[in-house]
């Protein structure tokens, strides 16, 4: 839809093929989403394991870094975090996730995955360790092997959560994405306190070496534990597409392969740090990039897709229909609704328009049948209600 394009249509009633009139204007209260008793207890548990977990991170990270240090660490850590948070949003736009789940997601990595690596690291290194044990020996081991395998299986144990119990709302890649680069940001926002806080308690006054730690993590690095989780994420939600748990345990297996080896390239550039940096990292994070918009192209399609079956059985106009499903309709649509002061009906008319498409998509796949045709006709008169009050005179 072309920003010059007539919106809104005519009204349903003077459209041949459209439902009655009064399918669209039966007064319907705004619906309430019943939470899972499965969505209920994840959150549940996510906060018993996030109590649990903060017993043991917050004495490890004051042990670290000092009082001063962690409250450094905190403050500095802040800015790669709303970084990446602001990149997930942008992300997460075309079909937003539920901010509960974003949040569980978030804990995860800052809580819960830092716990699990720092029990989980001292028998790793004892079993699989080099012996003898030199300093040095210990510390390549632990950069280029340990970290990259437990950390990154502790992170993607929270996809693995997300995908097994949400399924609702883990419908493909982009999903996969933007659940995996919360966990990460979550990581290495709890990382980043203790590496800018062990900086500045380790000083002796001078802030020399946390103005490097802080350019080098904060500043030119603050994707790092977002690509590599966020590849996780996306094979996660290919499988996702053709949901069943053996498929997502599988998924789960092997994109932990690609995370942990551009983990370990990262931790294993030493002092060739600028150089892996410029000729490896900016080119992997470009494909990144490309490959994050060719997947909302395709969720676009998917959307559009979806809502021309509706169009066709006459719920919405084809005109409506590249309003709702494609990026210039939405911003065209919005414009209109704006200049007339219904911006926030219209906003929620795409939000249900979008719900109803991927409601459908997860019936068509198999997926989320039961309740599929009662929550398709609480959204088709969502939908409806919404129209009607974007277009009232």
């Amino acid at each position: 839809m072309s920003s010059n394009a007539p919106w809104p249509p005519p009204p349903p009633g003077q459209r041949p093929g459209l439902p009655p009139q009064a399918v669209w204007n039966v007064p319907v209260p705004r619906p309430r989403r019943r939470e899972s008793p499965g969505i209920t207890a994840l959150l549940l548990g996510g906060g018993v394991l996030v109590l649990a977990g903060l017993a043991l991170v917050i004495p490890f990270l004051l042990s670290s870094t000092g009082s001063a240090g962690f409250a450094i660490g905190f403050v500095l850590s802040l800015v790669p975090l709303a970084v990446v948070l602001g990149t997930v949003a942008i992300v997460d736009r075309w079909e937003p996730e539920p901010k509960r789940l974003l949040a569980f997601a978030l804990a995860w990595g800052a809580v819960v995955s830092i716990a699990t690596t720092t029990l989980v690291q001292p028998a790793f290194v004892a079993v699989f360790g080099p012996h003898p044990a030199g300093r040095d020996a210990t510390r390549l081991f632990l950069a280029t092997v340990e970290a990259p395998f437990v950390e990154e299986i502790s992170k993607g144990l929270g996809l693995l959560v997300l995908f097994l119990v949400a399924r609702k709302y883990f419908d493909g890649p982009i999903d996969g994405v933007v659940y995996g680069m919360t966990i990460a940001a979550g990581f290495a926002f709890t990382e980043n306190i203790l590496y800018f806080g062990r900086a500045f308690d380790g000083g002796d006054g001078s802030t020399a070496e946390l103005v490097v730690v802080f350019m080098l993590r904060g500043i030119l690095s603050p994707f790092a534990h977002a690509m590599f989780t966020g590849t996780l994420g996306a094979v996660m939600g290919f499988a996702a597409r053709r949901w069943n748990a053996a498929l997502g345990m599988a998924a789960f297996v092997v994109g932990l392969v690609p995370a942990m080896l551009l983990h370990r390239l990262w931790n294993s550039s030493g002092d060739r740090f600028f150089l892996v940096y410029a000729a490896i990292e900016v080119p992997l994070f470009g494909v990144a990039i490309a490959c994050v918009y060719l997947l909302r192209r395709s969720d676009a399609r998917l959307t559009h897709r979806r809502l021309a079956e509706y169009a066709a059985a006459g719920w919405f106009t084809p005109l409506e229909v590249d309003m709702l499903a494609t990026p210039r309709g939405r911003s065209a649509g919005m414009r209109w609704a704006v200049s007339r002061g219904r911006g926030d009906a219209m906003r929620r008319f795409i939000r249900v328009a979008t719900d109803l498409a991927y409601t459908r998509q997860r019936a068509v796949s198999g997926r989320d049948v039961r309740g599929y045709v009662l929550a398709e006709q609480e959204l088709l008169r969502e939908a409806g209600r919404l129209r009607e009050a974007v277009v009232a005179p």
